[in-house]
């Protein structure tokens, strides 16, 4: 059955230790990093960061308000990044859990063509190996019987995780609840992928590519592009 995780950002206090959790489950080094004027730290996503928390400030009647975003691969259940690749076996999906791999074969492929059919602006190069990265939803945690990472690391409960049905229940529930709070506060792209973000006013205040319609032309053009082009690459029951 395919799995889900629900970000709730209502609950989220940007600790980063999902971000910090991530790195380290990975085994992924340090990054040379400096100030830039903001607390998020490093400036974005990287061969070496599958998970970012991003700050976003605004002034808003006169009140300077903080917006929280743990960002990552929301593994869309058609990836248009997946109908991108060239290579058989370069991206592949999980049918068991949903989670979209990256594999070693990403090599190969080109790299701005596979980010640009992102919509989500996820995928990152590491250039001393060549590949192609991103979070794979901790897919070995899974199959142990484990959470991902980031979940298990949110000492808040920002992040659950379990069945993608549930999940889904889960988050509407939870988002009658902060509605009566926040009356801006809306699911983002639930339909369509199995990384739910629960956010309390508009998208764009959190990030650029919250949804999945951000204003970016060739972004959206890559995402409807999925429903005319072939899948080149492949899903797999297992992994």
């Amino acid at each position: 059955m395919p799995k889900a995780i629900l970000v709730d950002t209502s609950r989220c206090t940007a600790c980063r230790g999902c971000q910090v959790g991530c790195k380290e489950w990975k085994s992924l080094p340090a990054n040379n990093t400096k100030q830039w004027g903001s607390h998020q730290n490093p400036p974005d996503l990287n061969a070496y960061n599958f998970k970012l928390v991003r700050f976003s400030e605004h002034l808003i009647d006169g009140d300077v308000r903080w917006y929280f975003f743990p960002d990552q691969c929301r593994h869309c259940d058609y990836p248009p990044c997946m109908a991108t690749a060239e290579l058989e076996g370069s991206i592949i999906q999980d049918e068991s859990t949903g989670a979209v791999i990256f594999t070693e074969k990403t090599k190969g492929e080109d790299f701005e063509a596979i980010r640009e059919a992102c919509p989500y602006n996820i995928p990152r190069k590491d250039e001393k190996t060549g590949q192609i990265v991103k979070c794979d939803m901790c897919i070995d945690r899974i199959q142990a019987g484990m959470q991902p990472m980031c979940v298990k690391s949110c000492a808040m409960g920002a992040m659950q995780f379990g069945d993608r049905a549930s999940i889904l229940k889960k988050a509407e529930q939870r988002l009658a609840e902060v509605k009566k709070e926040f009356p801006k506060a809306q699911l983002l792209d639930s339909s369509s992928v199995n990384v739910v973000f629960l956010v309390m006013d508009d998208p764009a205040l959190y990030h650029e590519f919250a949804i999945a319609s951000a204003p970016e032309p060739k972004t959206r053009h890559q995402w409807l592009a999925r429903l005319v082009q072939p899948f080149n690459a492949v899903k797999v029951k297992n992994i």
